[in-house]
């Protein structure tokens, strides 16, 4: 149940936040992102391939995580991965070229540089894994993978809380490069290491 209730929420937030990430293309890129105008003006090809894969593999994080899918249609389960994959790739390097020049500084730097490399890293063991037909351990990777993933979500959260507390944008994002998926990977490992309790039918007469 509480695996179900947290599939729901983050699903809602994800096409949420997928959606909302793609209004540079009516407002331009200064006008809906105006604290990362430093990535815009110099590093401008890695923001932009960063934002564009980045909501792509939000949405089909989604896809990939309904068992029903996974077990209905393992057809279009294997295309949305492929999808995923290459938008994290995509992504994730964008994000280590941006990553230098967060406006965090080093300690921001640091924290969105592992991020990316995380990223990347628990993604490409768990297609890996699918390709061996190891598929409890491609779906334990790829549970990791989406907390990362969900980085993007819980940074915009995390990022309203503390400008109501006060913070500017420098200072929330110093410690939102690593609030921002710490805790999700945390969840995440929380998750698979519990122990899965066994349903026992009533015996009949």
């Amino acid at each position: 149940m509480t695996r179900r209730l947290l599939l729901i929420f983050a699903t809602v937030l994800t096409v949420s936040i997928a959606f909302a990430s793609y209004r540079f293309f009516g407002m331009g890129l200064r006008a809906a992102f105006p604290d990362m105008a430093v990535h815009i003006d110099t590093v401008r090809l890695a923001f932009l391939a960063h934002v564009v894969a980045a909501p792509i593999a939000l949405a089909a994080a989604t896809f990939q995580l309904m068992p029903r899918l996974r077990s209905r249609r393992p057809a279009l389960h294997r295309w949305t991965g492929r999808v995923y994959g290459m938008a994290i790739l995509i992504a994730a390097i964008g994000a280590l070229v941006m990553a230098p020049v967060s406006n965090g500084g080093p300690l921001a730097s640091l924290g969105f540089g592992l991020l990316a490399i995380l990223w990347l890293g628990t993604t490409a063991i768990g297609i890996s894994r699918a390709r061996k037909r190891d598929i409890d351990a491609h779906r334990r990777w790829m549970t990791r993978s989406f907390a990362l993933t969900f980085a993007a979500v819980t940074l915009r959260l995390e990022l309203v809380v503390l400008t109501i507390a006060g913070l500017t944008y420098v200072e929330a994002i110093e410690i939102l490069a690593w609030a921002s998926w710490v805790p999700n990977l945390l969840v995440a490992e929380w998750l698979l290491r519990r122990p899965r309790r066994l349903r026992v039918r009533p015996a009949t007469a």
